[in-house]
């Protein structure tokens, strides 16, 4: 960072006040943000963090406070305004168009009107240099989460903000690709642009950021360099309280294979899809398995083949404590004992506009006995609910409230949740903690481990090679639709991780067949 003594701050905050019924979201809150600084804003989720960015970006209208841009105050109304004034931001939660391209969908975010073949160029060009590739042509859903949010970074980036903003922008990327992300974000910074970076991954903060403002409860709390700083104290700030690492108790990891995937080939069903070739593995009772892989490698089809949204030709290919469900659907593999948390938590895992009640009554019906003779069971669908929200201490006014009115950590909670108080026998979770704050994160990787000490079998699929490490037994690696072996721990490094996601070695013929029982 380039700081000269005296020099005006690009972005500073007075005082924003922002407050819902029943939630003060931002109490008097001060930022300054200098030219070429990277500033991390960190916090709990349900810290104010996402209000405050949004009031920066137009999104949302403060109740009091001033906002100085370049020593000048300045009124942001909307999103337009603030992209004319030279700012950008990368949403946690996308704003994608599914049935368009991605160029389409580049081109709505950009002022005036575009020359769509010289757009698309731009895009390869920004997108390949910044390591974040992209086809311009591809229908948006037919892309994974990771490749949506590359679009949001894309299209941001096409604009030259002053002032970017970034919400967890790394979350899907290989160390070796954040790596370069920090590279870029480095120049830009060298350059005179000023960054808001927000990310749960401490570790990145430390190594990126010149400064962070804490924020806890919509409060200011305090101003640090975090590179003076450790991951667990940054946390403690964030939280108030002591941070307790997952706890691995001695058990056995060699109990009954629960989920047995043998030679799972399938066709993708959708243009630029990927096809899954000749998938083994097992994962036992009393286990965690992780599998490792950059999003658009297969991901989503393994997820829609585990949990029965696409069926097999051969009913074999998967077997569930000895069960052959590979052409069962998601409802009868429920019955058997599986629980899903998918990668997609709003539209996929819940219905956005529906309340927290009836989000947990669609995966949890059947197994919570919340159906009488065809009529739903308000009381009991309440009362589960109700236990959803107290134990995994989901922030919500009432579990009367829509899905879409939690921030992203919380309903994270929320859907996890719901699928460990079914006791599910196996249960398969794709990002448990993307976008969730260091205190809830280390809880979900406790009831994860928990679960498998109880004797569930476990599989995470997760781009967070930090959270695949601190839960895992055994990790994999998803590439271009095939899978590596699963190996210890102890025998492999996350920069070894880090090539097999890259495609560059070690993936096995037929995906791994030296990891069948």
């Amino acid at each position: 960072m380039n700081e000269t003594e005296g020099a005006v701050p690009q972005l500073e905050l007075r005082g924003i006040t922002k407050a819902y019924p029943g939630c003060l979201a931002n109490d008097h809150i001060d930022l300054k943000i200098m030219p070429g600084e990277i500033h991390a804003l960190l916090g709990e989720n349900g810290a104010g963090k996402s209000t405050l960015v949004k009031i920066i970006y137009g999104v949302l209208q403060a109740d009091d406070g001033d906002i100085i841009w370049a020593g000048t105050p300045v009124a942001i109304a909307n999103p337009h305004s603030a992209r004319k004034t030279g700012i950008g931001m990368v949403f946690q939660h996308f704003s994608l168009f599914e049935a368009m391209t991605v160029t389409e969908n580049i081109a709505l975010g950009m002022s005036g009107r575009q020359d769509m073949k010289v757009l698309e160029r731009d895009i390869v060009q920004v997108s390949n240099s910044y390591g974040l590739p992209l086809e311009p042509n591809r229908q948006v859903h037919t892309l994974s989460v990771g490749e949506k949010q590359r679009i949001e970074i894309v299209r941001c980036l096409l604009q030259k903000p002053k002032l970017l903003i970034m919400d967890e922008p790394t979350s899907v990327l290989t160390p070796q690709e954040a790596e370069k992300m920090f590279e870029t974000l480095r120049r830009l910074s060298d350059e005179g642009v000023s960054i808001l970076y927000i990310s749960h991954k401490l570790d990145e903060i430390k190594a990126l950021c010149h400064k962070a403002t804490i924020l806890r409860g919509g409060k200011y709390i305090s101003e640090c360099d975090p590179t003076q700083e450790t991951a667990k104290s940054l946390a403690e700030m964030m939280i108030g309280t002591n941070l307790q690492a997952p706890e691995h108790h001695e058990t056995s990891k060699g109990g009954r294979v629960r989920l047995k995937v043998r030679n799972l080939s399938i066709d993708a069903d959708v243009e630029f899809g990927i096809n899954l070739s000749a998938i083994n593995f097992d994962v036992r009772g009393g286990e965690i398995l992780g599998i490792a892989g950059v999003a658009g490698n297969g991901q989503i089809e393994l997820l829609a083949a585990l949990s029965g949204e696409t069926t097999s030709r051969d009913a074999e290919t998967i077997t569930l404590d000895d069960k052959a469900v590979g052409q069962l659907g998601p409802n009868s593999r429920r019955d058997l004992g599986l629980a899903f948390v998918p990668e997609d938590r709003l539209g996929h895992g819940s219905v956005p506009e529906m309340m927290l009640t009836e989000n947990a009554f669609l995966s949890g019906f059947r197994r919570m006995s919340l159906l009488n003779g065809g009529f739903i069971n308000n009381g009991g669908t309440s009362d589960y609910a109700s236990d959803i929200v107290q134990k995994f201490d989901v922030r919500t006014p009432g579990i009367y409230h829509t899905a879409n009115s939690l921030s992203g950590g919380n309903l994270q909670k929320f859907i996890v949740g719901r699928e460990v108080l079914q006791k599910p026998n196996v249960i398969i979770v794709a990002h448990p903690t993307w976008g969730v704050d260091a205190g809830a994160a280390a809880f979900i990787h406790q009831t994860l481990i928990d679960l498998a000490e109880n004797g569930a079998a476990v599989l995470v699929v997760s781009q967070d090679l930090d959270e695949l490490f601190a839960i895992s037994d055994r990790i994999a690696v998803i590439a271009e639709g095939r899978l590596s072996v699963g190996r210890e721990l102890s025998e492999i490094t996350i920069e070894e991780i880090g090539l097999l996601m890259g495609g560059t070695q070690g993936m096995g013929e037929a995906g791994g067949v030296s990891d069948v029982a």
